[in-house]
């Protein structure tokens, strides 16, 4: 049984959800955001609560039960609150900047690494931590971006020099031993 999927929605003041044919429509004070969900499950909206239900118990209908209604939530919580990813830069030498709105990187190569965010993703740069936030009101493109700018440059065991989210934890590895004389 989906445990997920049975949980309700609860759609805060200021959001306007529309469904309808299955797919859903989300404003709110940060943006909008629509998608088209699958038609097996049906949405309902009953005043500001909206409900999944899914039309039989077979395995695959609980995995998409769940799936939709994290969805619907994500589209909801986007348009309300947003969505962010923190990341951080370490390693000497290694810094972000902004350039009007494009992201700057200086992690080691011999050029800088420009990053153009696409329509409803912000950057957020702190120069003097080395912090970078993404941050947008679609949960799935602020974390490919944020996978994109990780990707760039990803943490290495040795020195832990790179990109990373925050909190990460990078093993770390033993470096040569040397040699004795």
């Amino acid at each position: 049984m989906s445990r997920v999927g049975q949980m309700p929605i609860t759609v805060p003041d200021g959001v306007k959800v529309s469904i309808k044919d299955n797919f859903v429509q989300v404003e709110g004070p940060k943006g909008k955001l629509e998608r088209t969900l699958r038609p097996e499950m049906d949405i309902k909206q009953d005043g500001n609560v909206i409900t999944v239900v899914r039309p039989s118990d077979e395995a695959q209908m609980k995995a998409f039960h769940g799936l939709t209604r994290s969805l619907v939530n994500n589209m909801v919580v986007g348009v309300s609150e947003g969505f962010e990813k923190v990341l951080q830069i370490e390693g000497v030498g290694y810094r972000p900047e902004l350039d009007g709105k494009t992201l700057v990187l200086h992690v080691g190569f011999s050029h800088d690494v420009r990053v153009e965010p696409p329509d409803g993703i912000n950057f957020d740069v702190d120069t003097r931590t080395r912090i970078i936030r993404v941050q947008g009101i679609d949960k799935q493109v602020v974390g490919h971006i944020a996978a994109d700018i990780r990707k760039i440059r990803p943490p290495e065991p040795y020195k832990g020099k790179g990109i990373r989210y925050q909190g990460e934890y990078v093993r770390r590895k033993a470096g040569k031993a040397g040699k004795v004389a």
